[in-house]
């Protein structure tokens, strides 16, 4: 019972703080990502101590993300993808090469470790599309060809991503297994592919089965069990659960309206979605501000953070013109939980320092606040009239 109480407890202040500072930063004209995440600053251990991260509540964050990224993959056609496939290819290499350069020389010329330089540079690399997800989908921008590319970026960054840790991983082991990492790269690119070729077909010859359907809203009843299912099968395949769930939304896409899935996915994206953000700024540790020698190194880390992005995905975007580049390198910029999850990693296998870790971890915080507000500011102009409106924050 008492479990119970505490349990309904964080969930009414976790919920009724975002809904709060997302009401404030909305009438702001602020991005309401960052008023969410600045609630889960206040009530986390750092100032407050109302929660605190657990199993239960990460559950419902990664539930919350997967519904995010799911309904952006609504809004997202397969023929909008291809379109800027060469284009997102480029931002996403770039975007994984130079940033892990950058940290990687930054902390041997600082005097840190092989292991401590190249974790730092493997979380450099690392892209949350769902916090540019979100922002983009608040603007009502995902039909712009810089949303396009990001979201396209970030599938292709992820699969990069993953290849990265894994040798990193195999570094703190003593060795590389090339062969199982071959594999793994094999199956995520293949899978990816797959379903931005060929889902939306599978779907479309679904629809007359789903409209035979005695089921209730069976439509939206399989919607659910793609999104969960692609969801599954990207951690099988070593992908994060939300690329799976950015496809299955893709898949769904030429469905979306005629299905109503939008209209049925947003109050769960609504009531989850929160969880997510609230808990990424529980995350953050105000403590670790006050150690010696760390703000410096902290400034100099988050500074090639932005800039490592900023140049690499730019370049990489820069056949879209020079604004457009600009979105872009500004959009994968957020490191967020993918950045965290390296941190975690490193650190369960000790083969970090507190000191790096406490570096990534703050890293990974700033740029989740820094580039929502930046990337709002630049997307007024990008807006196109007849643009898909996503649900209201």
């Amino acid at each position: 019972m008492e479990h119970t109480e505490k349990l309904l407890l964080e969930l009414f202040l976790i919920f009724g703080g975002a809904k709060l500072l997302a009401e404030i930063f909305e009438r702001l004209r602020q991005p309401v990502v960052v008023g969410e995440i600045l609630a889960g600053v206040l009530l986390g251990p750092s100032v407050l101590g109302l929660i605190r991260p657990n199993e239960v509540l990460g559950g419902l964050a990664e539930i919350g993300v997967i519904f995010l990224l799911f309904t952006v993959g609504l809004e997202t056609r397969p023929r909008d993808i291809l379109q800027v496939g060469w284009t997102a290819t480029l931002v996403a290499t770039l975007g994984v090469v130079v940033p892990f350069v950058l940290g990687y020389f930054y902390m041997k010329a600082a005097g840190h470790g092989l292991m401590d330089s190249v974790f730092l540079a493997a979380a450099m690399v690392a892209t949350s599309v769902g916090i540019t997800a979100r922002v983009l989908q608040d603007a009502g921008a995902l039909a712009t060809a810089a949303a396009r590319v990001i979201l396209a970026a970030a599938v292709l960054d992820d699969i990069l991503g993953m290849i990265v840790l894994a040798i990193v991983t195999s570094l703190s082991e003593g060795r590389v297994h090339y062969l199982q990492l071959a594999i793994v790269a094999a199956e995520a690119i293949g899978f990816s592919l797959l379903m931005i070729f060929f889902g939306s077909r599978v779907v479309s010859r679904l629809h007359p089965t789903v409209a035979k359907l005695s089921t209730r809203n069976s439509a939206f009843v399989l919607s659910v069990l793609l999104c969960l299912g692609l969801s599954l099968a990207s951690v099988y395949v070593g992908m994060a659960a939300i690329i799976g769930a950015f496809l299955a939304g893709l898949a769904l896409a030429e469905q979306s309206e005629k299905w109503h899935l939008k209209d049925n996915v947003h109050p769960i994206y609504q009531f989850l979605g929160p969880f997510f953000f609230v808990l990424l700024g529980a995350q953050v540790s105000l403590r670790s501000f006050g150690e010696r020698g760390l703000p410096w190194m902290l400034g100099i880390v988050c500074m090639l953070a932005v800039a490592s992005k900023l140049v690499g995905c730019g370049l990489g975007s820069l056949s879209l013109g020079l604004k457009d580049a600009l979105r872009v390198g500004i959009g994968m910029v957020p490191r967020g939980e993918v950045g965290l999850i390296i941190a975690a990693v490193g650190l369960s296998l000790h083969a970090i320092s507190d000191r790096a870790y406490t570096v990534v971890l703050l890293m990974s915080m700033f740029t989740t606040l820094f580039a929502p507000p930046v990337l709002r500011l630049l997307l007024p102009a990008a807006r196109q009239p007849l643009a898909p409106q996503g649900p209201e924050a």
